[in-house]
């Protein structure tokens, strides 16, 4: 039981981390802002290293758990990070989480790719999958 609050505790604070960079990436402009999704071609697959592969990336991880991985990564296109999860379920509550920051995701089968709205775009020709996109939370006061 103890490791799983102490994994709940990870996954929070990197989750933290990977929406502070989706929000700070997601102010290079955007192609009609709001929020909703964009279909591309089924998602690529595989571990965190044959994905930042089919991306031309070589991965600098950050963090690796069982239930979590992450990388920043850098190619042709720019800067990201990259994210897998050991389930659909782990992978949905930290999008979940996420959105209410703001930022564009692109989005496949147990992992997501968080970075510029135009790098998500060339990234999805590598890996395929969907864009989010999530409008930040202003306060007003």
């Amino acid at each position: 039981m103890r490791s799983m609050v102490w994994a709940a505790g990870a996954v929070s604070a990197t989750t933290i981390g990977l929406v502070l960079a989706a929000g700070l990436a997601g102010d290079g402009g955007g192609d009609g802002g709001g929020s909703g999704a964009e279909r591309a071609r089924p998602a690529a697959t595989g571990t965190l290293e044959q994905l930042a592969a089919k991306a031309e990336c070589a991965p600098d991880i950050q963090t690796d758990a069982a239930e979590l991985r992450q990388a920043n990564c850098q190619n042709g296109a720019g800067r990201f990070v990259l994210a897998t999860f050991a389930t659909d379920r782990g992978e949905r509550e930290w999008l979940n989480q996420a959105k209410d920051y703001g930022g564009s995701y692109l989005v496949g089968r147990k992992w997501v790719a968080v970075g510029e709205p135009g790098v998500l775009r060339a990234l999805r020709g590598h890996l395929g999958g969907t864009v989010e996109e999530s409008s930040h939370h202003t306060s007003t006061g």
